[in-house]
């Protein structure tokens, strides 16, 4: 009779957790280049019908903030204010959805790091 008990398989079972640590790993090293490159790019948004405009880097840096001549009033300076937030949280937003799409087509169905793994 065959002997009963320990993992099924027998010594599979290392060689499986070794596979897994390394696609661990080379997923985190995927992801830590994708993050790197996320940072380094740009995220433009309008606001006011392009009246203006707002660039943010993928670290949430504000690299530039253009305005059309005419969106510059005087007596009128809480519209020119609400513009910028506003063109510049579009931006943001812009920025987080291309993070989160970057990052959900690495991880798969893992749901993030760690969240669906089967350890």
């Amino acid at each position: 009779m065959a002997k009963r008990g320990g993992f099924p398989g027998g010594m599979g079972m290392p060689g499986n957790m070794n596979n897994l640590m390394k696609q661990a790993q080379k997923m985190q090293k995927q992801m830590e280049e994708n993050q790197k490159a996320l940072e380094e790019k740009e995220f433009t948004a309008t606001a006011g019908g392009g009246a203006v405009e707002v660039t943010v880097t993928g670290k949430k840096e504000v690299t530039k903030v253009k305005l059309a001549e005419e969106v510059v009033d005087p007596d009128d300076i809480e519209m020119l204010e609400d513009l910028i937030m506003a063109a510049t949280n579009e931006a943001l937003r812009k920025m987080e959805a291309e993070t989160q799409a970057v990052m959900s087509k690495l991880t798969g169905g893992f749901g993030g790091m760690g969240g669906g793994l089967p350890f």
